[in-house]
Parts: structure tokens; sequence; C-alpha cells
């Protein structure tokens, strides 16, 4: 099953103790308190329950929920 961009952003939120509403999907998630290890965190969490090919290099290139989600294949 494929992810969506609002599991996605639930994830983000999640990873950052935040409600999804505060997470916007097109702005850089760093600035928002990710780091590489809660990338790391959330990648692992993806490929453990979705068929996710994209590499920690791919997100961390473009931090964003809308870039994600073209990354991820997110439905």
């Amino acid at each position: 099953m494929a992810l969506t961009i609002e599991e996605i952003r639930a994830d983000v939120a999640d990873c950052l103790g935040e409600d999804p509403a505060n997470i916007p999907v097109d702005e850089n998630l760093v600035d928002h308190g990710l780091d590489s290890v809660r990338i790391m965190a959330l990648l692992e969490r993806w490929r453990r329950a979705h068929d996710v090919k994209a590499d920690f290099a791919d997100l961390a290139e473009q931090p964003a929920i809308e870039a994600w989600a073209h990354l991820l294949g997110a439905a």
C-alpha cells in the first residue's frame, strides 16, 4: 500500500511532536526542527510499512512534504 501525503505529514508531525495542521507541505522541514536523525527514522518507518525506494540523500536534498510525496510514490 502506497503512502499518502496525509500519512507523510502525520508521521513528520509525530516525529516532531507537533499537530499535523502545523506542518506545511511546501516548506523546508529543517526549518521546523527536522534533523538527519529524524529523517532516517522516518525513512526506516516507511521502508518497513511501504515499498519505499527513496534513500536518505533523496529526502535530505529536498526536505519538504510535497517533494517527499513524489519521491516516496505517495498517492
